[in-house]
């Protein structure tokens, strides 16, 4: 685990690797879908992601220490249904900025059914007017529960990227 002076210690010790080459020993995920295009459709979107648009569109978010990902805050989500779902809390690893990437990675604290780093951005690709979703995670299960699902859990982690990025894709103009 890997301490932080903002709170509780990751619960994986590869901090910020979504930003490269993704940590052996763990599921890999990575989804790239085609969501608009347009720089302005690139801008919106990524300030929508930034605003945890893709969590809240799926109703998982229950609270963020800031209305906007910045490194350090905390995210909590509700995973599951009713009485059978849990908390599930992250931290901000990074936030990127950059003139045709936008997003931020979040890392799993104690508590939290997996453990791992998850990457949500949008990319602009200037010779096709293309904007990209992007979803980029590595992960494996925290919990003894968690293990037993293991074949179950790449099926289900690529089916949460698709619904994360169906969300981003249907956010509403604001007017």
């Amino acid at each position: 685990m890997s301490e932080s002076p903002d709170g509780p210690a990751f619960t994986y010790s590869e901090i910020g690797a979504t930003r490269g080459e993704l940590p052996p020993g763990y599921q890999h995920l990575r989804v790239r879908r085609p969501i608009a295009s347009g720089e302005a459709e690139f801008r919106r979107l990524g300030a929508a992601l930034l605003r945890y648009r893709m969590q809240r569109g799926l109703r998982l978010l229950q609270e963020a220490g800031t209305p906007v990902a910045e490194p350090g805050t905390t995210v909590t989500l509700r995973l599951g249904i009713g009485r059978f779902g849990l908390r599930a809390r992250c931290r901000v690893v990074y936030v990127l900025d950059e003139p045709d990437r936008i997003g931020f990675a979040y890392g799993t604290l104690p508590g939290h059914p997996v453990s791992g780093e998850e990457l949500f951005a949008v990319e602009y690709d200037r010779d096709t007017d293309v904007v990209y979703g992007v979803v980029t995670a590595f992960s494996r299960p925290a919990r003894r529960s968690m293990r037993r699902g293991g074949p179950l859990s790449v099926p289900a982690q690529r089916a949460a990227a698709a619904a994360y990025l169906a969300v981003l894709r249907r956010t509403p103009r604001e007017r």
